[in-house]
């Protein structure tokens, strides 16, 4: 039942009674003592406190624990892989082929061209190698411009 459905009469009951409950605790408290109030209500229950025994178990267990999986960790370490897959007696052996194949060509070289035509080779090269692919000519490039110039000359002309 809420407040606001009693009516005038049962709320007069109810202040009265309110009156009589305060005036019933301030004589108990006149004859206990200020303990009255404490006296009513009920005691909280103690906290739980484990034993000392009970509780080195219980760390004991927690340590055995921590030790597993700290154990199964240090097995289960990565392992570090070298970089660079190839042995020393691997390396070895690719460095003796290829020096081999380099003296084979520069046999070859010395015995069929003498070095003057060798140098004209190298600088044939480079010169070739010096010329940008795709480049346009000078006569291209003079044409080019000539259109262009036409073009905004045109542009100019229709603008004003």
């Amino acid at each position: 039942m809420s407040i606001a459905t009693l009516t005038p009469s049962q709320l007069r009951t109810a202040a009265d009674l309110q009156e009589k409950i305060v005036k019933l605790e301030s004589e108990l408290a006149a004859i206990f003592g200020s303990e009255s109030k404490a006296a009513l209500k009920p005691a909280k229950p103690a906290k739980r406190k484990l034993s000392a025994s009970h509780l080195a178990k219980i760390r004991a267990a927690q340590k055995l624990r921590w030790s597993k999986v700290k154990q199964a960790k240090a097995k289960t370490a990565p392992v570090v892989k070298k970089k660079g897959g190839m042995s020393v007696a691997g390396r070895a052996k690719v460095a003796a082929a290829q020096k081999a194949r380099w003296a084979k060509i520069k046999g070859a070289k010395a015995k069929t061209a003498p070095k003057a035509a060798v140098k004209a080779a190298v600088k044939a090269v480079v010169v070739v190698k010096s010329v940008k692919k795709g480049g346009m000519s000078a006569a291209a490039k003079a044409n080019q411009s000539a259109k262009m110039k036409a073009y905004w000359a045109a542009k100019k002309a229709v603008k004003n």
